[in-house]
């Protein structure tokens, strides 16, 4: 899991929901995605979990916007690109499925079950969990399987059972989303003896739980996501001055266990990517 000595680092650098109210540094156009990315790539990110904004700056699921942001990418970097397919508040699972089927990238989250989110809420029933594993299956997009509540963990294996997502597992384990699981040593563990054997997972602590998450998954012999989609601050009361300073510390941090950041390649090999 470790990579021979090597952690996984991913940064959500916009996310859905944060602002540049919240924090002015937050990257908006494909340009600035493209030259976070960059700087998260230095700083120690082998994956970029990536959302986009419309002219706007709100969130969209538009297949152009998406295109013209991993265009902007990879014309800097040479980063994993994992799209959302959580999407936003509201979208419906044809527009968050949509830009998989039209663009086939290498990675995609995929939300395994229905979860309040503060006073909203996202739905993802069984059915549609399906249908967003078959579409992933038939254009090669390795899933890491988004799970806010350890029923969603348990909800993944119908999908492992019958044959829609294949080895090697990847999860993301969303903890202390408001409305949901919160962050602890005792409900990550449980998330982790819930997974199918052999599976890898990102812990991901929103708000206020990043910093403590970050030590659980090196503890734990997971791997972190750190960006703005998730805490926009770096340390109580002060906001972190880029994405890529966020990524900077998770480096750090994991060098202080004795690992070091896997790059691209790394995660392209060990999860099988298509490149």
């Amino acid at each position: 899991m470790a990579l021979d000595g090597k952690i996984v680092i991913t940064c959500a650098c916009t996310g859905a929901e944060t602002t540049v109210a919240q924090n002015p540094a937050l990257p908006i156009t494909p340009d600035q995605v493209a030259a976070t990315a960059q700087e998260c790539r230095a700083a120690g990110a082998a994956i970029l979990h990536l959302h986009v904004r419309d002219d706007q700056g709100n969130a969209t699921q538009s297949v152009a916007r998406f295109k013209e942001a991993i265009d902007a990418i990879r014309r800097k970097t040479d980063i994993v690109i994992e799209i959302t397919t959580g999407g936003a508040v509201g979208d419906t699972a044809e527009e968050r499925l949509r830009p998989v089927k039209e663009l086939e990238p290498e990675m995609a989250s995929l939300d395994c079950g229905t979860v309040n989110f503060g006073d909203e809420y996202i739905v993802n029933t069984l059915p549609t969990m399906r249908e967003f594993a078959a579409e992933f299956k038939r254009r090669g997009v390795r899933a890491t399987l988004e799970c806010f509540d350890l029923g969603h963990v348990y909800a993944s294996h119908y999908l492992v059972k019958e044959g829609l997502i294949e080895a090697p597992f990847h999860y993301g384990f969303v903890l202390n989303v408001p409305g949901a699981v919160p962050y602890s040593v005792e409900n990550l563990s449980a998330f982790i003896k819930a997974m199918p054997a052999g599976a890898d997972y990102t812990v991901m602590g929103i708000g206020r739980s990043s910093l403590p998450a970050q030590y659980g998954a090196v503890a734990n012999g997971g791997w972190i996501r750190v960006g703005f989609e998730d805490n926009v601050f770096f340390s109580k009361g002060v906001l972190a001055k880029s994405n890529a300073q966020l990524v900077e510390r998770a480096a750090r941090i994991a060098g202080e266990a004795g690992l070091s950041p896997a790059s691209p390649d790394d995660v392209r090999k060990y999860l099988k990517l298509k490149g």
